[in-house]
């Protein structure tokens, strides 16, 4: 097999693509021929050990994938070689093959492109967790989605809408917006250019957004917080802008707002019913034509650097794709 190999922690740069020894999926394991690998936020923080999770030294970076099962370990009873499947994991992705525990593969169904497949689950499964599990949104609710042009922003999008709610997409230029309001989003709000609390207060007549999908964090999450409905739910996704932020207190206090924490890992790993269950519900909802993954642009595996430029640089809209031949 090959891979791009994670040596040392300084950067994209620094990564090299090498044969590396085939390996065997031990018990309770699955190896993955890699057919398609997406470029998910930590994936830029994890090649530079800023990431939560961090892979022992050396490591493939990637962590969602999809492909086509080619060997099973001790145990596994539920895949079979041969087997489409879309993979998670801290790390893997970026090469030709992986093992990774098979409790953290979903089985495709037929008619289900390997390039969607390779972004889906990180995605919607994040999105899902967030709007429905923990932010338990019900129709006719409005959210606020920030960052709604990325991966999880223009999954939540979709997932919102489909749950009946009114959605509000905050994004930095016309094209973001642009591409937003073409996955359903009702309203949209310029964040270069219109203060976020003054605009909330505009499109919701003063209410605000019942609840908040805040997968970038840095200055925006205040204005946003300050904006939440009554007994509002603040959803703690991540950090793409860098900063974590620090927030007032009182403002949950003076709102009867919730701030919900949202990390599928840990939620995958802790609830693995409760996941494979919504991944079943997300996957029927893919059937039923109500969801697809926004692929960005594909490029080959060998484009690795590229990817990440792109990404690094705030151009991307829905997924990058990095594909084998």
């Amino acid at each position: 097999m090959h891979a791009w190999l994670c040596e040392t922690l300084d950067g994209v740069d620094a990564l090299v693509w090498k044969e590396l020894p085939t390996p065997a999926p031990g018990p309770g394991e699955v190896r993955v021929a890699i057919r398609a690998a997406s470029l998910n936020f930590p994936d830029l923080l994890t090649v530079r050990g800023l990431y939560q999770v961090k892979p022992p030294l050396p490591f493939v970076p990637g962590s969602e994938y999809s492909g086509v099962v080619d060997a099973v370990g001790e145990g596994v009873t539920h895949l079979v070689v041969g087997q489409p499947v879309a993979a998670m994991g801290a790390s893997g992705g970026f090469g030709t093959h992986a093992c990774v525990n098979a409790a953290f593969t979903l089985p495709l169904p037929a008619g289900v492109d390997l390039v969607d497949g390779a972004a889906f689950a990180f995605t919607f499964g994040t999105a899902y967790h967030a709007l429905l599990d923990r932010g338990q949104l019900q129709p006719g609710e409005t959210v606020l989605v920030l960052g709604a042009a990325g991966g999880v922003g223009s999954a939540a999008i979709q997932i919102a809408k489909t749950a009946g709610a009114r959605v509000i997409a905050a994004a930095s230029t016309d094209a973001k917006r642009a591409f937003c309001r073409t996955l359903g989003a009702d309203q949209t709000i310029d964040t270069q250019s219109t203060p976020l609390r003054d605009a909330l207060k505009a499109l919701t007549a003063g209410k605000g957004p019942d609840l908040v999908v805040d997968p970038v964090g840095g200055d925006l999450a205040e204005q946003a917080l300050r904006a939440i409905a009554w007994r509002g739910r603040y959803l703690v996704v991540g950090f793409a802008q860098g900063t974590i932020p620090s927030l007032p207190l009182n403002l949950p206090l003076l709102k009867g707002a919730s701030l919900v924490g949202v990390y599928l890992g840990e939620y995958v790993r802790r609830e693995p019913r409760a996941a494979a269950a919504a991944m079943a519900r997300l996957l029927q909802w893919y059937a039923e034509g109500r969801i697809r993954p926004a692929i960005d642009c594909t490029l080959p595996m060998s484009e690795i650097r590229a990817a990440y430029a792109r990404m690094a640089s705030r151009q991307v809209m829905g997924k990058v794709v990095l594909v084998n031949p």
